[in-house]
């Protein structure tokens, strides 16, 4: 007990690090280093070889951006102690490894890490964590080598975490700018992930995570959400995510979710759902999409309703012929019945699905003629005497043109 009151009397301490002084590396700066101290590292250079943090709460900060750098070989900084926060570095040259997931910062096993305001360029991993929870990842910027997938890991990954809040990082030209499995009770907020290989956002079997005003614009494949639940995607920005096999959003068995005030633009298929259910989409946005939802027949139980769709070449298409999703009082451009009594609401209902559409899923090559008179004659037939479309995939209550 005297030792251990001896040693909470002892003053927190400054351990300055610059090149050719008494302490010139991060390393040497560690071992001296007790619970509590901050480490100021100073402008310079310094090759770093995995540097591990394991004294808890510790403050690591650069003054006037010092570079650690990984010389494209070694991982940088590996955080296995408690409320460590690192602030103010550059982490460069995390090493391409084809065994290991090098990266400019792991945090193994511990709790109340903070990663705030560095930059992190041409690595292999970003930041990394793995079991640990209660961490927050903000204000990085985060840059990859943009090199293919076997080469590029991912610049913000989660394994096994849980309570962590990832905000305001810039992230692009990695794998997957943001990636988290088996993650719980994550919160990703102002984040803009752009140009990353293959998703902007992808994670997998990470119930109850929320994520709002984040941007996802041009990445390879879009973002993909797979086998989680309860996920609120709130105001988010879904753009450019072009190519055969892109999606604005892609939902891969998601049950009981919320989308709210998203904007999805400019995407070969704005929304994508595969065995998605019991989900609710309000007050989204599909403007100017090849696709505006392909909503496959295993997914059922969900609820469209407020959404805005605009100048989308189809703005819903499905694989089958029953439904038992429910749209509602959403507004189509494509909508031209009428409203007699003026109360906002169409009196005909809207049929989302267009005939043509229904062949291109069967013969893509039909796209070809999207724009022929052709397509427009089908989907008039169609309109008048529906054969092919889901009978009950329909809109019982459209906004009416020229409302509010």
């Amino acid at each position: 007990m005297l030792a251990l009151a001896l040693f909470l009397t002892l003053p927190l301490r400054e351990i300055t690090v610059r090149p050719g002084g008494p302490v010139p590396t991060l390393a040497a700066a560690l071992v001296l280093a007790r619970r509590g101290d901050t480490i100021t590292v100073l402008t310079g250079t310094y090759p770093t070889d995995g540097a591990t943090i394991r004294t808890p709460g510790l403050l690591l900060r650069g003054r006037g951006w010092p570079v650690l750098d990984g010389e494209g070989r070694h991982e940088i900084l590996v955080i296995t102690a408690a409320d460590v926060t690192v602030t103010g570095f550059v982490l460069r040259g995390a090493g391409v490894s084809m065994v290991r997931d090098q990266a400019a910062i792991r945090v193994i096993e511990t709790h109340g890490c903070r990663v705030v305001g560095n930059r992190m360029v041409d690595g292999f991993f970003g930041v990394y964590l793995q079991r640990s929870t209660g961490c927050r990842i903000a204000g990085n910027e985060i840059h990859g080598t943009g090199g293919d997938e076997a080469q590029n890991g991912n610049g913000i990954h989660l394994w096994n975490s849980t309570d962590v809040a990832i905000d305001s990082n810039v992230v692009d030209g990695h794998r997957d700018g943001i990636y988290l499995e088996f993650s719980h009770r994550v919160t990703a907020v102002g984040n803009r992930s752009t140009r990353n290989r293959r998703y902007g956002l992808h994670f997998m079997f990470s119930d109850d995570c929320r994520y709002r005003d984040n941007t996802f614009v041009a990445n390879g494949a879009g973002v993909a959400v797979m086998y989680s639940r309860t996920v609120t995607l709130e105001r988010n920005l879904f753009a450019d995510a072009t190519g055969p096999s892109a999606y604005g959003l892609l939902l891969k068995e998601i049950r009981d979710s919320h989308l709210t005030d998203n904007r999805f633009t400019g995407n070969t298929v704005a929304l994508y759902t595969e065995g998605a259910s019991r989900n609710r989409f309000l007050r989204n946005e599909f403007r100017d999409n090849g696709w505006g939802v392909r909503l496959l027949a295993s997914s059922d139980e969900n609820r469209f309703e407020g959404n805005r769709f605009v100048g989308n070449s189809f703005d819903v298409t499905t694989n089958g012929r029953s439904n038992t999703n429910l749209f509602s009082g959403n507004r189509w451009d494509h909508y031209g019945g009428y409203d007699l009594d003026h109360d906002g609401v169409g009196d005909v209902p809207f049929r989302p699905v267009r005939r043509f559409a229904l062949i291109v899923e069967q013969h893509e090559a039909a796209i070809l003629l999207l724009r022929s008179p052709f397509a427009d004659l089908l989907d008039l037939a169609e309109a008048v005497l529906p054969v092919l479309t889901p009978e009950t995939l329909v809109d019982e209550r459209p906004v009416a043109r020229g409302t509010p």
